[in-house]
């Protein structure tokens, strides 16, 4: 009986053990196999081969990019989106005169 009292105590463990195996059992056997989503994905796996193939060999073909001395990467592209500092300065020089002029 002792046996019998142990098993009633954990009854539900058992049957949610049992659902969660059953469940895992049903989704193994409807699910497809894995040479049939091979099949299915044959393309895709073979056009992403290739593109990381042309990345590899394109970087290892291109001419390594010249920079000048001193300068990181992309700080010529900031420069230019920013426009020369000494542009800036000049119209802000400008406009700070013409803000004194006005104000007299």
């Amino acid at each position: 009986m002792e046996i019998a009292e142990k098993l009633l105590k954990f009854k539900f463990h058992i049957l949610i053990g049992f659902t969660f195996s059953l469940f895992i059992f049903l989704i193994c056997y409807l699910a497809p196999s894995f040479i049939d989503i091979l099949k299915y994905f044959w393309p895709l796996f073979v056009s992403t081969a290739l593109f990381l193939v042309a990345i590899v060999v394109f970087g290892r073909i291109s001419p390594p990019a010249t920079e000048a001395p001193g300068e990181k990467a992309g700080e010529g592209l900031l420069d230019y989106v920013a426009g020369p500092p000494e542009q800036v300065q000049s119209l802000l020089e400008d406009a700070e005169v013409e803000e004194s002029v006005k104000a007299e």
